[in-house]
């Protein structure tokens, strides 16, 4: 059973500042990319880099993200000897609680983890989109004689203030780690990707668990205790593309670099394959009067619209007469009749009526969460129902499972909400 290196994956957050679309569902679980879920991109990294064991914390609203794993079949995971484990919190020897924070969620893991006996451990974000190979990053790591090493990315110095900052020295030895810094000194930005060296790394955790007043957090404690102590501590500096998806301008713009003629973010890459598992689903059909551009059409679509510079998921009708543009359009949905469709997000099993306008109109702030909408871009949550011949503006946020009756008026302001009546 024993493994040089494993991996602990954290995808039981709540992802708040998606708004809608993590109401019900864990942000690794978000839909992305026309047929993904975000948390296919860290599992396909992990195999891709011969990490062939796995383990997933999950906590919030995980119905949707543990059926998306199942036994790990789509990634190569589904194995005897490794493979992919869901881990959630649960009773020990009358006590129980939640993960108290990252730390803590692979801490009550130990168990789980000594049972490989690693070496290594590989701790990942559930909630990025990039592709690297963990093996280099393992390589870097055993040659420096590391006691930890962090993935880091070059940022614009005013990105900086939003991020994880670490300062090195100029071999790439960590002297210090400030968190969201209002002045940074660097600019190199931790990706949420660490390997440590098992056995410190164990020594840490549990002296962090028996601190009641720590957050039991890898950046807020684990990470500047180890500085403190000196161990050895190093930059592993990554060049290509990665983008946190946690806002929904965020998860829009990372969803609109698919589609550029030069795409940021390669998927068609057959070196390095992104894995999901694949919905039954018959070819997409472009209708005589269908037109598409510069779009992600996925399996199962029915277009006889027009669709321009959009991700659509499988089994979405776009019907005639129907425009879809700058927009990512989620299973299931269907565009009614003559519809139009500017700069939305729509969530799964979504339905536009005829005649429904969405994302025309001033940009003003959504009043009830301003810190979440305020790109412009209009989001539909879950098996909501769009009224015939409405008016959406920008900014609006529409909850899950809103009907057609629970519309007070068809002219819905820029920057307005609108949630289900009680019944």
């Amino acid at each position: 059973m024993r493994k040089s290196m494993i991996s602990i994956l954290l995808a039981g957050g709540q992802g708040s500042r998606l708004g809608v679309l993590t109401k019900h569902v864990a942000k690794p679980a978000v839909s992305y990319g026309g047929k993904y879920r975000i948390i296919d991109f860290p599992l396909s990294n992990c195999i891709n880099s011969g990490v062939d064991t796995v383990g997933v914390c999950t906590q919030y609203q995980p119905l949707k993200l543990n059926h998306h794993i199942g036994i790990g079949k789509p990634w190569d995971l589904d194995r005897i000897n490794g493979g992919v484990t869901v881990l959630s919190p649960y009773l020990r020897a009358e006590v129980g609680q939640w993960y108290l924070g990252t730390a803590n969620a692979v801490c009550q893991n130990i168990n789980y983890i000594d049972s490989y006996d690693p070496d290594y451990v590989l701790i990942l974000s559930g909630d990025h989109i990039y592709k690297i190979d963990y093996s280099k990053m393992l390589d870097f790591h055993i040659k420096q004689g590391a006691d930890a090493t962090i993935s880091v990315i070059n940022v614009t110095m005013e990105e900086a203030t939003r991020y994880g900052i670490m300062n090195t020295e100029p071999d790439g030895r960590i002297y210090e780690f400030e968190e969201k810094p209002a002045h940074p000194k660097s600019t190199l930005a931790s990706m949420g990707i660490y390997i440590f060296s098992w056995k410190t790394l164990k020594d840490y955790l549990l002296k962090d668990d028996a601190i009641p007043t720590s957050d039991h957090d890898f950046g807020k404690n684990i990470i500047p205790n180890m500085l403190n102590d000196g161990k050895s501590m190093w930059a592993y500096e990554f060049e290509g593309y990665w983008k946190d998806v946690g806002t929904i301008e965020a998860f829009w713009e990372s969803n609109m670099d698919l589609i550029k003629k030069n795409p940021e973010f390669d998927l068609f890459d057959p070196q390095w394959k992104i894995y999901t598992p694949n919905p039954v689903e018959p070819a997409h059909w472009i209708a005589p009067t269908g037109v598409v551009k510069t779009s992600v059409v996925a399996e199962g679509c029915v277009v006889k619209g027009t669709v321009r510079n959009s991700i659509i998921f499988p089994g979405v009708v776009v019907e005639e007469g129907a425009e879809v543009v700058d927009s990512i359009i989620m299973s299931g949905t269907v565009i009614g009749k003559n519809s139009r469709v500017l700069k939305c997000i729509t969530g799964e099993n979504v339905t536009l009526e005829d005649n429904v306008v969405m994302g025309e109109g001033d940009n003003v702030i959504n009043t009830d969460k301003p810190k979440i909408y305020f790109a412009g871009i209009t989001v539909v949550g879950d098996n909501a129902t769009i009224p015939a011949g409405a008016k959406l503006g920008k900014n609006v946020m529409v909850d899950e499972d809103v009907e057609a009756s629970d519309f007070d008026s068809l002219e819905v302001a820029s920057g307005a909400s609108v949630y289900r009546k009680e019944k």
